[in-house]
């Protein structure tokens, strides 16, 4: 009965992810802030079977969020833990991003991450088996001018995780990162700007749990687009710059 934990499981790609893997065979353990639209999450993926269990905890709460995966992994050992939980950042009015917004937006999706994947990893580490995947985003490749601290913080989180992929792969521990295009779910749709080839929550979900599952270093999506960010990557600044001109944004206003 495989044991899966997932943070940011209350919308979007990880209530997508919780509703994919539930079933009868199937323990989720759910983490998110909103406690209604988490236990609606875990409702779904009951009737389908599985067995679930809830915690409202913010990932920034280092200490609490170890104390809650320790417990959870004495309960029941931890076969995958999605590192999912994010934040969009940028400026509503199509300015600058602010102070606040850029230090919120990589402590909830950099060190709040890491809050998760560390403590997770010594767990795994030491039974000899377990398996980390780290939702990263394609604009750890191509930079978003109105998302800076996302980009930057994606950034990080795409390089930790292939660094801590190569180093804990000979202990039984596999660290995957995941690096999707433009999906369909609530907090893309901040975004208001062109969106290429996006996608469902749900054909996301499969993306990667099959990425998963193949246990690839990086799942990256959709295929036309990853390319299109890799190739960015090489390119010398001026030109990656001017190519980007296309994918300017209008952040929606915060609630």
């Amino acid at each position: 009965m495989p044991v899966i934990l997932i943070t940011g499981a209350s919308s979007g790609i990880g209530a997508a992810l919780a509703r994919h893997y539930a079933a009868p065979s199937a323990t989720l353990i759910l983490n998110a802030r909103d406690p209604d639209r988490l236990e609606a999450v875990a409702q779904a993926c009951r009737a389908k079977g599985a067995q679930v269990e809830v915690e409202r905890l913010d990932v920034r709460d280092r200490a609490g969020m170890r104390a809650f995966l320790q417990a959870a992994d004495a309960r029941h050992p931890l076969d995958l833990v999605i590192v999912n939980a994010a934040i969009n950042g940028g400026h509503p009015a199509g300015g600058i991003e602010t102070e606040e917004t850029a230090f919120e937006t990589v402590d909830i999706n950099l060190n709040g991450a890491l809050n998760v994947a560390l403590p997770s990893l010594t767990l795994m580490l030491a039974r000899g088996r377990g398996q980390i995947a780290l939702i990263s985003s394609l604009a750890a490749y191509a930079p978003l001018p109105d998302a800076p601290a996302y980009s930057g913080a994606k950034a990080a989180l795409l390089a930790h995780g292939l660094a801590l992929r190569a180093k804990v792969k000979p202990h039984g521990v596999r660290v995957n990162v995941v690096t999707p295009g433009y999906v369909k779910t609530p907090m893309g749709g901040d975004y208001k700007g062109w969106r290429p080839l996006e996608m469902s929550a749900d054909q996301a979900a499969s993306r990667i749990a099959e990425g998963l599952a193949r246990d690839l270093d990086v799942v990256a999506f959709p295929r036309r687009l990853a390319a299109a960010a890799r190739g960015a990557a090489l390119l010398p600044e001026r030109l990656r710059h001017i190519g980007m001109h296309g994918f300017r944004f209008q952040i929606r206003q915060r609630r």
